[in-house]
């Protein structure tokens, strides 16, 4: 190697900043650790530039365009045509992101974080290189590698074809078409497919699974995919995508084998929504001693975040465990603990997932699929919005919760909620879980009147009794 770079030695080292990295890059700092980041793009990883943040300012706008298409269920009469501007609609999520990423590179700077641009890669178990605008060699008591998830790479024949587009590109596309196929009925694929689809546009999903969203509760399932149908989502399960190819009109011709046999779906644009896989790109880990998970996807982490080596730690979509922005966050404060010789483990009974479809859908805890599959003893109560107050006067009537309480004692053992304020409404049940609540605990609880919280309540009554509504 050169003698032309830099030299920096550092307490702790962090490889990425997305919401792990940079969450555990100021924890470190706040408890008096000299902490070096190294980030080869915008400070904010995926989460904030390209997924989550920019995905929930097009489903604001996109919520917006429906409200005013309903607006005469209210009583609003509102003339003319509706028309979406989608370049002020992209540059309004711009505003957002980057707001966001300032703030982002505020805290680095108050808490005294160096910053360095460019990509790091392993030298040894205690060394990287920095290759940036002049190359950075870095040596480092310990490590965390926080480098996230890219999207999937996928061989379908056609896919480089000028109409098709993947999730990032999809984010700053200024043109809204007129109708697009979507390949995948997971996450980022459904919610996508209601973010088009309020804004006017016609949407086919296309899934391999014979189900959308397989992570979810199957009633979940059931009943979002009953929402695609009032929608005017066409979904196509158990089918599989052959080729891709342009049609003497122009336009996308997504050729897909179901049990009818091959069939054929025209659109205007075409998205892969096929998921995202750990990013070690150039990373350089095999000049570590850190073992990969037994597929070879992801670096091996434990309880505690540890590899292997005991100084190098992982955290977030690079472990391929779970990959949410909150629980890589969560994940870079255990390591961070764990480097201050806390001893802290990790604990994922209770980790809340949020999907901003149109109801949102919530989770957090088990499934009855997986009660069933781990043979436990459990109760189910399940309860429609239906009679709840607050979402009958926002017109909000579909879904329901569903609540699963251990027998063996009464503890919560899972909650997966379709409908109203889903997102903000799981961290109750999120709390009950972690803390051990029993199905007393949340009876007694006091829920504001009127508010959609009220179906807690009543999801409770019917573990027991039965609903206070039926």
């Amino acid at each position: 190697m050169s003698d032309n770079y830099d030299k920096l030695v550092t307490d702790l080292l962090i490889i990425g900043g997305g919401p792990g990295g940079y969450i555990a890059a100021i924890y470190g700092a706040k408890h008096g650790l000299n902490v070096t980041l190294v980030e080869k793009d915008t400070l904010g990883g995926t989460c904030l530039n390209v997924g989550c943040i920019p995905t929930k300012a097009l489903v604001k706008s996109a919520e917006v365009c429906q409200i005013i298409r309903n607006s005469e269920e209210f009583g609003v009469i509102c003339e003319g045509d509706l028309n979406v501007d989608m370049e002020k609609v992209i540059n309004r999520k711009d505003e957002v992101k980057d707001r966001l990423v300032g703030g982002v590179e505020f805290l680095m700077k108050k808490n005294k974080i160096q910053v360095l641009k460019g990509e790091a890669s392993f030298l040894s178990n205690k060394s990287v290189i920095v290759n940036g605008d002049r190359s950075t060699n870095i040596e480092f008591k310990d490590v965390i590698i926080a480098t996230g998830s890219r999207i999937s790479k996928i061989n379908i024949p056609g896919i480089g074809l000028p109409f098709v587009m993947n999730s990032t590109e999809a984010l700053s596309s200024t043109e809204l078409p007129s109708s697009i196929t979507i390949v995948g009925g997971g996450v980022i694929g459904m919610e996508f497919a209601f973010i088009y689809r309020n804004l006017g546009v016609e949407v086919n999903v296309i899934e391999y699974m014979d189900r959308l969203l397989t992570m979810v509760d199957k009633d979940v399932s059931r009943e979002i995919k009953k929402a695609c149908r009032k929608a005017g989502i066409v979904v196509v399960n158990n089918a599989k995508v052959l080729r891709i190819e342009s049609n003497d009109k122009g336009l996308a011709n997504v050729i897909y084998e179901d049990k009818k046999g091959e069939q054929t779906v025209e659109s205007e644009k075409v998205l892969i929504a096929i998921g995202r896989e750990p990013n070690m790109e150039n990373l350089a880990i095999e000049n570590t001693d850190v073992l990969l998970n037994d597929n070879g996807r992801g670096i091996a982490v434990n309880e505690q975040m540890k590899t292997n080596i005991e100084h190098i730690y992982g955290i977030g979509d690079v472990t391929n465990i779970i990959q949410l922005a909150h629980v890589a966050s969560h994940q870079g404060i255990v390591a961070v603990d764990n480097i201050l010789g806390k001893q802290r483990t990790i604990d994922y009974k209770a980790i809340p997932n949020v999907i901003f479809t149109s109801p949102e859908i919530a989770t957090v805890g088990l499934t009855e699929e997986q009660c069933i599959e781990q043979e436990l003893d459990y109760t189910v109560s399940k309860v429609s919005y239906l009679s709840n107050g607050k979402a009958l006067t926002m017109r909000q009537t579909e879904g329901f919760i569903k609540l699963i309480k251990d027998n063996t004692n009464s503890k919560i053992l899972g909650c997966s909620i379709i409908g109203a304020d889903a997102s903000s409404l799981i961290s109750t049940l999120t709390l009950a879980i972690s803390s051990g609540l029993t199905e007393e605990d949340l009876r007694d609880t006091i829920f504001p009147h009127p508010t959609t919280s009220e179906v807690i309540q009543e999801v409770v009554f019917g573990l027991g009794i039965g609903s206070l509504s039926s």
